[in-house]
């Protein structure tokens, strides 16, 4: 019996109707309150077309939104890859049975999932310098505030992950002679980061989204370029933070699109690996899955 029947019952008539009602009622409620949304603009005079000129112009994007966007964009490339990196090692740490590793590790990871992210991108940018003797760019006191934050959130994930793995694949692992290292890069965490896809995709979304914080260091993001400086040369500040509310939907969803098709590639790959059985006089039959 597959797993889908024993958690979901499929609807009956009656259950169907039901079904059908009430997302006609939700679908009306929604476009009620569109409109009521878009009567409220309207009467505030946000739909006037001198609002929305700018955006046909090219200055407007050459000047202010692409070179907003692609500050967002490196900001967050970097901070990502960073984080995973922190996330994964940090996980490991935490899960070695020395305590002299698991305890400190413990202690950066709750740390740093504690202080608030802007706090801490104010502290690289202005505190650091003092310790380490030279300025920090806002560059990279946006980066080292997102990587420390999502990295220990998402070492989190990691941990939870490997944990939730049938403890017989280690056993089998270290039976064969692998080292905990080797079980850890070949075995454990592979399954894992694949397990917690979800957890990591959204994780990576807010990070893209919390370089917005970079304002409090005058980082030149998206929403610093898109909608202040923006609005401080137009004066049409709910249609340019609208525009930038469309932009960041669709970065994400592209990131969510792209983890999709990840997760479906892998699960792909998977099920083409060929799995044996019995054949006569004790030899075995390649056959392949799916």
């Amino acid at each position: 019996m597959s797993t889908s029947s024993v958690l979901y019952d499929h609807p009956g008539p009656r259950a169907k109707v039901r079904n059908t009602v009430l997302s006609v009622i939700f679908g009306v409620a929604l476009l009620g309150l569109v409109y009521w949304i878009y009567s409220k603009f309207d009467q505030a005079n946000q739909w006037e077309g001198w609002l929305w000129k700018p955006f046909a112009e090219p200055k407007t994007w050459t000047q202010f939104i692409l070179p907003g966007l692609w500050a967002t964009l490196k900001a967050a490339g970097v901070g990502m890859l960073l984080s995973l990196a922190f996330g994964i090692i940090f996980a490991v740490g935490r899960l070695s049975e020395h305590k002299w590793i698991s305890v400190p590790a413990g202690a950066v990871v709750e740390f740093f999932r504690a202080v608030p992210l802007l706090l801490m991108i104010f502290f690289v940018f202005y505190g650091l310098p003092y310790v380490i003797k030279q300025p920090v760019t806002a560059f990279w006191s946006v980066v080292i505030g997102l990587t420390l934050y999502n990295g220990s959130v998402l070492a989190e994930a990691f941990r939870a992950g490997i944990r939730a793995l049938p403890g017989g694949q280690s056993e089998a692992a270290y039976a064969i002679g692998m080292r905990k290292t080797q079980v850890m890069q070949l075995i454990l965490i592979p399954q894992a980061a694949r397990a917690m896809l979800p957890i990591i995709v959204s994780q990576l979304v807010v990070l893209l989204k919390d370089t917005a914080l970079g304002y409090i260091v005058a980082y030149p993001e998206l929403l610093q370029r898109g909608v202040n400086d923006l609005a401080a040369n137009y004066g049409n500040i709910i249609p340019a933070a609208m525009v930038i509310a469309v932009i960041y939907i669709i970065i994400n969803s592209m990131l969510t699109w792209f983890a999709g098709w990840l997760e479906r590639r892998t699960g792909t790959r998977r099920a083409r690996v060929p799995r044996q059985r019995a054949g006569t006089a004790g030899s075995t039959v390649v056959e392949p899955q799916g």
